[in-house]
């Protein structure tokens, strides 16, 4: 858990005139494409690297008019490295004419540059500044500025070192969101997952699997599905924690004493739950689609399937905030960082649902305005 108010605070010097942005006017047909803040990630790592080669072509463009949120000298080198044939803009004001393929608009939250790094390692410095740029892309998105967030990985040691004390993205936006309920869906492939936890150790993984938190995870998911894939009805498949489901007790009471009983609170709210099924075979009779999405109990249980059948093109999705966010499904990558490998395949699916997820949006609020006038 992160420090009482510690998000809060100003992230390593960050401009106070950001939160003055707001959304631009009536723009013209060609340009009416949601603006998308892309948060930079930790600077040491491969979010740099996978942003630029995502705007590289013309894709990204297609979908969404791109912000990177992040450092403008990281990113011009970042350019430079690739050697890639790309301009380096800065964009203090959504007013602005955002930029077109082979430009990339970035706002810099930073007071002053960012200082020197090593790339592939962990700093204070560099986890403040990862925290600046998802603090910067969360205000935008509050104040209606940018129609959603897509993040690069951040490096939780870093983030800690820096005074931000929490597992992950994921309660870092719920606390700056104040979301009182959120949750991790990950998308890849024909799989649909939402995790009961997420980065835990596994030896204090039964302590923490209560009913409450299991009941929480099918009905996150049961929202995720509803409100960002169309599914008026999900049919949801929960994992059990022990070899075979628990046996009867024999190899565990988890299934017995926690995670049925949710499952019954579940089916009394009129959610379409299956009892805990063997993980060995749920995820197979998910993705052939016996079920359109499936809760697991911790993080490699659903991992493992996902990078399995969708290995690089997995998305994150986080259910339950006010604002849209999606990510990669991969972290900082410190062991390739700065060597012009990394693969920038999870960013672009990303951007691409980010942006589906930020029409259906807009769409649902002109609708509720027309249905008001």
């Amino acid at each position: 858990m992160a420090r009482k108010g510690s998000v809060q605070r100003e992230a390593s010097g960050v401009k106070r005139e950001r939160a003055e942005l707001r959304p631009a006017g009536p723009r013209p047909s060609a340009s009416r494409l949601p603006v998308l803040g892309l948060t930079m990630g930790d600077p040491a790592g491969i979010g740099p690297e996978v942003i630029v080669k995502a705007l590289a072509g013309k894709t990204v463009h297609r979908f969404c008019r791109p912000l990177v949120i992040g450092s403008h000298p990281v990113m011009e080198k970042t350019v430079r490295s690739l050697g890639l044939p790309m301009r380096v803009m800065k964009h203090a004001d959504l007013q602005q004419t955002f930029p077109k393929a082979g430009q990339i608009a970035v706002l810099d939250p930073l007071e002053n540059p960012l200082g020197p790094f090593k790339m592939g390692e962990a700093a204070e410095r560099t986890g403040a500044a990862s925290i600046a740029y998802v603090k910067t892309g969360v205000e935008l998105a509050l104040a209606g500025s940018i129609g959603g967030i897509v993040t690069a990985p951040i490096n939780k040691e870093g983030m800690n070192l820096a005074g931000f004390h929490y597992p992950g993205h994921t309660e870092l936006l719920a606390d700056l969101t104040a979301s009182a309920e959120v949750g991790m869906m990950i998308v890849g492939g024909p799989l649909k997952i939402m995790f009961t936890t997420t980065h835990v150790a596994i030896r204090n993984l039964p302590g923490m699997l209560t009913t409450d938190r299991i009941v929480k995870a099918i009905r996150l998911a049961h929202r995720g599905l509803r409100e960002y894939f169309g599914i008026a009805q999900p049919k949801i498949g929960v994992a059990a924690l022990n070899p075979h489901a628990g046996e009867h007790g024999l190899f565990g009471d988890e299934e017995q004493m926690k995670i049925q009983p949710a499952v019954d609170l579940a089916r009394a709210s009129g959610l379409d739950v299956s009892d805990p099924l063997p993980a060995d075979t749920l995820f197979g009779k998910a993705a052939r689609g016996a079920f359109d999405g499936v809760v697991a109990m911790y993080h490699d249980q659903g991992l493992i399937p996902l990078k399995l059948v969708a290995f690089g093109t997995c998305v994150n999705v986080t259910v339950g905030l006010p604002i849209i966010r999606t990510s990669v499904d991969h972290g900082t990558a410190y062991d390739i960082a700065g060597k012009g490998t990394a693969d920038p395949g999870s960013l672009l699916e990303a951007i691409k649902l980010a942006s589906r997820l930020a029409r259906l949006r807009d769409g649902a609020a002109k609708s509720a305005v027309k249905r008001q006038a």
